[in-house]
């Protein structure tokens, strides 16, 4: 799907280059999944890579799983919802446009609850409070949702047109690729052999309540109280009634992330945990069959002017130090020195990381003076993902 293109590495090695520009201009790229350790710029690459196609011409929407506001606040948006914003200014002449969302958990949860229920039974379930807690703080609720959201917005773009690309930028840590494990998770729950078991009497005819199951249920009526047993299986038959079709979703989508259609992008940092993070999800997504477009290493340490190594620069800053212990001169020779030792240990970082994933593209974009906080320092980190 993209075209690379050899870059002379800092060290003199020769470097797979990711080309962005090839990535996003091609018709055929319909989604990109930015995924990464948390503190590396993977939320500010994905506006960047979003901001940067729809002024190329894409019908762009970026959706963030993240719960951090800094995607909002650098398009200048108040706040983001579960609603798509449009994003402005933008440069629209080329025909594309840029909305921006955020995933609401609970929001995402009610929507599939009224989408797939009469309206009298989807106010029933609105309102027990097992699918309160469940769409509130359920472990891996957010990433069923992130996958349903996900889904939503390529069917409704297949629909009316709305959207030609859409870019994920997706929750900090290994905790980001969980989404690929929901249809998994949500299969296991619902097939469950508890959930089965308090579905028991709303399958099937009054003979499949045991003596077993009466006594157990007489526990669960001492222990949890008559009314809490009662919400309790009323929650579990409407997970049965109204999630399986959730969980045929989620299926679909999976397959719809392994598609030639789709690209992930790892985003790290050029420091050894970072890029020990980034290895872990280039060889999860490899297992998973996932296409793998590259990896951004954000963050890289600016190589310093001039040609003085760094052992000259501190040779010539001892020299001077001796005949002047103040001298500026010397310390600027120092800091030289100490910047050009950190860009060869991140090239070596970077190498290493290239030797273990040959097959990798990689970009790497400089680190700013400040940080990203409007559209202006988007397109700025777009272009260095372009490498202009």
């Amino acid at each position: 799907m993209t075209k690379a293109r050899t870059r002379q590495g800092p060290t003199g090695t020769q470097a797979h280059a990711l080309d962005v520009d090839a990535l996003i201009d091609d018709p055929a790229t319909g989604i990109i999944v930015c995924c990464g350790s948390g503190g590396v710029g993977k939320t500010t690459s994905a506006a960047a890579i979003a901001l940067r196609a729809a002024e190329r011409g894409r019908k762009v929407v970026v959706l963030t799983i993240d719960p951090a506001r800094r995607l909002a606040q650098s398009m200048g948006i108040e706040e983001l919802d579960n609603t798509p914003r449009p994003v402005s200014p933008v440069d629209t002449s080329g025909g594309g446009w840029l909305d921006a969302m955020m995933l609401d958990m609970k929001r995402t949860f009610d929507e599939v609850v009224e989408s797939q229920a009469s309206p009298e039974k989807a106010q029933q379930i609105l309102e027990n409070p097992f699918y309160i807690a469940l769409s509130s703080s359920f472990a891996g609720t957010q990433e069923y949702m992130a996958m349903e959201k996900l889904g939503q917005i390529h069917a409704q773009a297949a629909v009316d047109g709305s959207y030609d690309l859409i870019v994920v930028d997706t929750p900090p840590s290994r905790s980001a690729l969980d989404f690929l494990d929901a249809p998994e998770r949500l299969s296991s729950f619902l097939d469950g052999r508890f959930i089965r078991l308090m579905l028991a009497p709303a399958r099937g005819p009054a003979k499949l309540m045991t003596a077993g199951f009466g006594l157990i249920t007489n526990a669960l009526t001492k222990i949890l109280g008559g009314q809490v047993l009662k919400d309790l299986q009323t929650f579990v038959s409407a997970l049965d009634t109204v999630f399986g079709g959730f969980r045929q979703r989620a299926l679909r989508t999976y397959a719809l992330l392994q598609a030639d259609g789709t690209a992930f992008l790892v985003v790290a940092a050029p420091e050894p945990d970072a890029l020990r993070e980034a290895a872990y999800f280039v060889e999860r997504l490899s297992e998973d069959r996932m296409p793998l477009a590259g990896l951004i290493v954000n963050r890289a340490s600016p190589a310093p002017a001039g040609t003085l190594s760094a052992d000259e620069a501190m040779a010539a800053a001892e020299r001077l130090r001796k005949r002047d212990p103040e001298s500026l001169t010397a310390g600027l020779l120092r800091l030289h020195a100490d910047q050009t030792r950190m860009v060869e240990r991140e090239a070596r970082l970077r190498e290493r990381f290239a030797t273990a994933h040959p097959q990798v593209a990689t970009a790497v974009v400089p680190a700013l003076a400040g940080d990203v906080h409007d559209l202006e320092g988007l397109r700025r980190i777009g272009d260095l993902l372009a490498g202009q």
